[in-house]
């Protein structure tokens, strides 16, 4: 930090007292506030969706630059209509919050939790490679299921599903397709019964790694 930063602003008329410093101080704090209301889901505390797109692309562009790839979670709360139905909204409210400072307490510093809409979450892992942002996120899996939400007359057992990929260097797809990819894996995950992680083989990671270009080109469009 430059000596500047440190220097607090200096009324330009040289008074002790400055109106004006006082409102742009106000003006930037309110400022600060607007950005992390635009950034922040009001019920979870996370970051929203719009933060979300963001920042993910900001991680795939730096993984284009640098080779170091990003992992990618989408997490999604198994039965949770059931919730919704059974204890109502309020409740369902509660459950959704207790998993977002589950998902929140158990990352690492580095890694970034999103609420991706309703139900579902998102994990972004920069600079990880596919095996470690899995690990981490099937540990956090089981935290879920062995951290039942209490009630007034008892406790709610929850579970959510998951589904992984990773963004490379080597990566052909874009934004949305990356996603849609994560997004298959989910649904994989919960056809197999809920309460586990679905991801890309890593067997198919080395394959793609191994070829050129316009064979990747080929076998993500041979569809």
């Amino acid at each position: 930090m430059s000596d500047s930063e440190d220097t607090p602003p200096v009324c330009p008329v040289g008074e002790s007292s400055c109106l004006w410093l006082d409102e742009v101080e106000k003006l930037r704090s309110q400022i600060d506030e607007l950005s992390e209301l635009v950034s922040t889901d009001a019920l979870t505390g996370l970051f929203n969706f719009r933060h979300f797109k963001t920042i993910l692309q900001a991680e795939m562009d730096r993984s284009k630059r640098s080779g170091i790839p990003t992992s990618l979670v989408l997490v999604d709360v198994d039965h949770f209509k059931v919730v919704n139905d059974t204890y109502g909204h309020e409740t369902g409210n509660l459950a959704l919050k207790h998993l977002a400072t589950i998902l929140k307490g158990e990352v690492r510093t580095t890694d970034i939790v999103f609420r991706y809409g309703g139900e579902e979450f998102a994990m972004i892992f920069p600079e990880t490679h596919l095996n470690l942002a899995v690990k981490v996120a099937d540990r956090i899996r089981e935290q879920i299921a062995n951290s039942p939400l209490p009630i007034d007359d008892g406790e709610i057992k929850l579970t959510a599903s998951m589904g992984a990929s990773v963004y490379m260097k080597t990566s052909v797809l874009d934004f949305i397709d990356f996603v849609d990819s994560v997004d298959k894996y989910l649904y994989e995950a919960k056809q197999s019964g809920r309460n586990c992680i679905c991801h890309v083989d890593y067997s198919d990671l080395r394959a793609v790694t191994e070829v050129g270009a316009d064979e990747r080109s080929m076998l993500f469009n041979a569809e």
